[in-house]
């Protein structure tokens, strides 16, 4: 698992032309949209997924 995940599209505008931010760990520019914005990883779910009886994953 690498050290640093990088997101693939600004979560405002969908633009792909982002930067990492020297601001802190984390952090991102999107040159699109001059927006900064920053990814946390929580944790895991202790209960997971559950699948429902329409087919689809609930969490």
């Amino acid at each position: 698992m690498s050290e640093r995940a990088a997101p693939f599209y600004c979560p405002y505008c969908g633009d792909e032309d982002l930067r990492p931010s020297e601001q802190s760990h984390g952090a991102w520019e999107c040159a699109a949209c001059n927006r900064a914005f920053q990814l946390k990883f929580l944790g895991l779910l202790a209960r997971g997924l559950r699948h429902t009886d329409a087919g689809g994953d609930q969490i």
